[in-house]
């Protein structure tokens, strides 16, 4: 069980840096709305530690020590670790799901770039759409079709958020945009990198990754009518406050460098309401055939990890090893280089 002094802490942090998820989590179950909290608030910790640090890579391994320590039960002393250690074990959580997420923490460490939309959708599948099937275990959903359907909607979310932050990104010499497209379109990934501007190119490109989303985010609508009744609305709502992202940014003109797309809680409140209703009318509408559709490629080890915690996808445990042993290496490379330079400044002093 979670301690209930770590769950408000938890809980906490997400109303102060996430109100959109905040706004949605208050349409889950108790039951759900309290792990749900404790396992957002480990991924937001995730993601802040590596975002917001300048040693990304150092910062990467120390959280896949932590995340060592609370599969072997003796989490950090902190409230989203402790938080986090009783979710896997209450709920029994399948190892590949979270380490997936460090993967794609990993990889933004390491700097990587998309070269197409494949390679989007791969580093989406990790750090969205593991989040997503984490959500189905706590939700007792273990069922392969509705889990793809969740990861459809992970990776919808990402790339919203992708389209939404693309000036953002920029000018923290990030890029997400598939280097195909933008080559494709005329566009030098660098150059723009070096001089983000809006530019009718750009628009076109937004327009492009939203319609994407807009594709999945459909998708993904089956898989909501097969989970749990009271868990539902607050799925929806998820769906329909990331979806409104991109129908903000698309009445700016899908401008993303020269201002943020946003969106207010007045429309957010909007969007909880209809989730109810759209949560509603699934109980009484037909199951879409669209639930028996096979995953995206890049997320079917997602679906398989979570559908069977005793047998992780293949091959995964080794694409993992070798991503962590990448960036070990590139850390090890960046230390030795500062000793140098301090042996050297030494030398000359």
């Amino acid at each position: 069980m979670i301690d209930p002094r770590d769950l408000a802490h938890c809980e906490a942090a997400i109303r102060h840096g996430s109100w959109s998820f905040h706004a949605a989590s208050r349409l889950l179950p108790a039951s759900l709305r309290d792990p749900a909290l404790a396992l957002y608030a480990f991924c937001r910790l995730a993601d802040d530690a590596v975002d917001l640090q300048p040693e990304k890579a150092e910062a990467v391994l120390r959280l896949q020590e932590r995340l060592d320590l609370v599969y072997a039960g003796r989490p950090r002393n902190a409230p989203a670790d402790r938080a986090f250690a009783a979710l896997v074990a209450d709920h029994d959580m399948p190892r590949a799901l979270p380490e997936a997420l460090l993967e794609g923490l990993a990889w933004d460490a390491m700097g990587h770039r998309p070269a197409t939309l494949s390679d989007l959708r791969a580093y989406s599948a990790r750090v969205a759409s593991a989040v997503g099937a984490m959500m189905c275990v706590l939700m007792g959903v273990r069922d392969r079709d509705a889990l793809a359907r969740a990861c459809d909607l992970g990776v919808a979310m990402q790339l919203t958020n992708v389209a939404r932050d693309v000036g953002e990104d920029a000018r923290e010499g990030r890029l997400y945009l598939p280097a195909d497209w933008m080559e494709g379109a005329g566009l030098a990934p660098e150059a723009f990198l070096e001089a983000p501007h809006p530019s009718p190119v750009i628009s076109d490109l937004v327009r492009r990754l939203l319609a994407e989303a807009d594709r999945l985010y459909i998708r993904s609508e089956a898989g909501i009518g097969a989970l749990p009744m009271a868990c539902r609305p607050g799925i929806f709502a998820a769906r329909y406050i990331y979806a409104g992202i991109g129908t903000r940014l698309r009445r700016t003109g899908c401008d993303p460098v020269a201002a943020r797309a946003r969106t207010g809680r007045v429309q957010k409140l909007g969007w909880l309401a209809l989730s109810g209703l759209r949560a509603g009318a699934t109980a009484a509408l037909p199951t879409s055939p669209v639930i028996f559709a096979r995953p995206l490629p890049e997320t079917a080890f997602l679906v398989e990890a979570a559908a069977d915690a005793a047998a992780p996808a293949q091959g995964w445990s080794e694409t993992l090893c070798a991503t962590m042993a990448q960036l070990k290496t590139r850390d090890a490379d960046r230390s030795a280089a500062l000793q140098a330079g301090g042996a050297r400044v030494k030398a000359v002093a």
